[in-house]
């Protein structure tokens, strides 16, 4: 007897086989092939898959205190667990890029001009990027200040969620900030913002219009990590745990905030995720949860804490 394949057995039942396709996955897939990797990715070892043990770019701590009190915050935790960085440069000679900072607001400390000073005379071919929530640059620390990307946070759309989320009363000044670099051609300017379904769903299509139209050039939307002291606060805040954990979500999110803005995702996300065909894209899920954020590179044995 001839072996029929499934396709010609279902034709004998009388029954026409179709392909199982699903038209969401393939515009996830699109979306995820069409995407551009982070400006401030570029250069990292995140988006070489083949790097069995990946660091992220060097950078340059100054403080781990911040002025606000954001209920995801990975620094907070770090803080409590006695695991923040100290104060110094983290990462190799002649890096591609380097950043001020990952740990805390680096606005804050009176060393911001002049470490930012040292490390453009000490790095001279390396892209500096400034992370920071925005709250306190002012036009007058604007001027002093020379980094080629800058990336601020904001994780809503109005004063009242904005509060919310960072326990500060500070939406008008980082609106502020982002019109400040929005402004400077000269600088890469980025919207950073989280993906906390359940709280700023609604919110995140409104930063990336508002950020678009203040003149910043793109929009970083970062998946939530979500550890373990922050489970609590988020819990309250409203945050969808089982939203927070799908590809699919995150990326709709994405899809959403394109209309408005230049909008990237995370790049060793991204990396990932062009690897996978659009059905397990559809359904695929992250490990949101971690206990406490650790820093992958050793600090400069050469660099004392005020140098």
């Amino acid at each position: 007897m001839k072996k029929m394949s499934w396709e010609e057995f279902a034709r004998s039942m009388g029954v026409e086989p179709q392909i199982l396709e699903n038209r969401e996955a393939r515009l996830l897939k699109k979306f995820v092939m069409d995407l551009k990797f982070p400006t401030h990715c570029q250069g990292c070892q995140g988006l070489d898959l083949s790097n069995p043990n990946p660091v992220h770019h060097p950078s340059y701590e100054l403080t781990p205190a911040c002025n606000h009190d954001c209920i995801f915050c990975y620094s907070n935790v770090a803080v409590k667990l006695g695991k923040a960085p100290k104060p110094g440069y983290y990462g190799w000679e002649d890096p591609y890029a380097i950043t001020v900072s990952q740990y805390g607001e680096p606005l804050i400390s009176p060393r911001i001009v002049e470490v930012n000073r040292m490390l453009r005379e000490r790095f001279p071919k390396a892209r500096l990027d400034l992370q920071t929530n925005g709250s306190l640059l002012t036009e007058e620390l604007w001027e002093k200040l020379d980094f080629d990307l800058v990336m601020i946070s904001l994780d809503a759309a109005s004063r009242e969620k904005h509060l919310k989320i960072t326990n500060a009363d500070t939406f008008d000044a980082v609106v502020n900030a982002l019109r400040i670099v929005g402004r400077e051609e000269s600088v890469r300017s980025v919207v950073r913002t989280i993906f906390m379904p359940g709280i700023n769903d609604d919110d995140i299509p409104k930063i990336a219009e508002l950020a678009a139209s203040l003149g910043i050039d793109e929009m970083m939307l970062q998946p939530l990590t979500i550890h373990e002291l922050n489970v609590e606060r988020l819990r309250k805040a409203g945050l969808d745990f089982e939203r927070a954990e799908s590809v699919r979500e995150y990326l709709k999110a994405a899809m959403e905030a394109k209309e408005h803005i230049d909008v990237r995702i995370s790049g060793c996300q991204l990396a990932v995720y062009r690897t996978m065909d659009p059905l397990t894209l559809f359904s695929a899920r992250r490990v949101a949860r971690d206990v406490a954020p650790a820093m992958k590179r050793e600090r400069d044995s050469s660099q004392r804490q005020g140098t």
